[in-house]
């Protein structure tokens, strides 16, 4: 079984982008409803694009997850809205 990922792009400033980690970071595990094997916040400076991938086992788990991702908004002080959201499955994942 393949993983999926999905990616979420918002647009925002690097205080956007340490407010969403702060965010995210309060709680030890995904949010109810996001099925989630992990997450990652990256930051892209010369765009002022935060993308958050999330990471999850089955094509199923993931549109569960995507579900409720799409229902959330970030923090209204956060200063960042979403641009765009991809589904990928995972195809080669290889490790150094």
């Amino acid at each position: 079984m393949s993983d999926w990922v999905r990616v979420a792009t918002f647009e925002g400033d690097e205080s956007a982008a340490k407010a969403i980690v702060e965010e995210i970071d309060k709680e030890p595990g995904p949010p109810p409803g996001i099925p989630a094997k992990s997450i990652m916040v990256g930051y892209d400076r010369e765009n002022n694009h935060v993308r958050v991938v999330v990471r999850f086992d089955s094509e199923e788990n993931l549109e569960t997850g995507s579900a409720t991702l799409d229902g959330m908004e970030p923090p209204p002080d956060a200063g960042m809205h979403r641009i765009s959201v991809e589904k990928l499955e995972i195809l080669l994942e290889r490790q150094a």
